[in-house]
Parts: C-alpha cells; sequence; structure tokens
C-alpha cells in the first residue's frame, strides 16, 4: 500500500481515482506496487505487482497481474483486497461493480501448508456474503463501516506464513 500513496511522490490512488472520473474509457488506470528503486529496502518485494481498472457498461473492472501466488495464505487475502478496493474506487467514481480478474505468475503450494489445504479441499463452499459499507470519501472510511451480510465462514485454519 505505501507504492500506492506515495511512489516517488505520486499518489496513485488519487491519481487513479481522478483518471476513471475524467476518461472512463482510457486504458491508462493503471496501479502498481513493483518499485525497481526500491526493491532492496522491503522485507517482502510486493507480490501483488500490477493492477489495471477498466470501465464497460458503467461497471469498473480490475484485472490483477500478482508475480509470486501463496495459493493458500496470500491468493485469498489478495481476491479479497484487491475486490474491495474495486468497490471502494467504483463507489467513488459513480459506477458499478464488474469483474475481478487474476492473473497469477508463480504460483504454489508450500510443502508444510499440504494438511491444511486438504482441510480446505473437503470444504463444501457456502452462500456467499454482500458487501454493505457508507457511501463516504474512500479516504473516510474506516472499518465500522464496513460489512458483510450473512457471512457464515467456517472455522480458520491457521498456518505459518513463508517469505
Amino acid at each position: 500500500g505505501v507504492q500506492w500513496r506515495d511512489f516517488n511522490g505520486v499518489d496513485q490512488i488519487v491519481n487513479l481515482i481522478k483518471g476513471i472520473k475524467k476518461d472512463p474509457n482510457g486504458r491508462r488506470h493503471i496501479l502498481t506496487a513493483w518499485n525497481p528503486a526500491e526493491i532492496s529496502q522491503m522485507s517482502l518485494p510486493a507480490c501483488h505487482a500490477f493492477s489495471q481498472f477498466f470501465v464497460v457498461n458503467g461497471k469498473l473492472s480490475c484485472q490483477l497481474y500478482q508475480r509470486s501466488c501463496d495459493m493458500f495464505l496470500g491468493v485469498p487475502f489478495n481476491i479479497a483486497s484487491y475486490s474491495l478496493l474495486t468497490h471502494l474506487i467504483a463507489k467513488e467514481c459513480s459506477l458499478d461493480v464488474g469483474e475481478f480478474i487474476h492473473t497469477l505468475g508463480d504460483f504454489h503450494i508450500y510443502h508444510e501448508h499440504f494438511d491444511q489445504v486438504l482441510i480446505q479441499l473437503d470444504r463444501i463452499p457456502k452462500k456467499l456474503p454482500k458487501l454493505q459499507f457508507s457511501k463516504k470519501n474512500i479516504f473516510e472510511n474506516n472499518i465500522n463501516d464496513f460489512k458483510l451480510l450473512n457471512y457464515d465462514p467456517y472455522p480458520t485454519i491457521k498456518a505459518n506464513m513463508n517469505i
């Protein structure tokens, strides 16, 4: 997120929103977390490296390229967070929500997660919840402004994160 708000002095989120509002059909609605000048300073270079937002028929969609994909721990979080970001930006730009498209680079399951993955695979998918949040400015929302309606999660499956 640091690169989104201050990429060598550029606030990419502000620019993204302005760009979508000014030219919804533009092809340059890009958000990048890959900053070669600062990779040596990062504990882990961004896995979610590059995303492009686009508008079709009044709906905002997002395509994410993820360079390294921990299929058990990282990818589910990235799907949820980029989907939420798409909802936030769509609302800020007075658009409906379209699709989230996820392109995976090096995708993998770590050996130490095999037991947890087997538990996950035995679970029958449940009905998806609905996201509800305020119509505040994107920069004014806080955690209490968001609700997942009809959310019925399974118990947590714990696993150690690999870096």
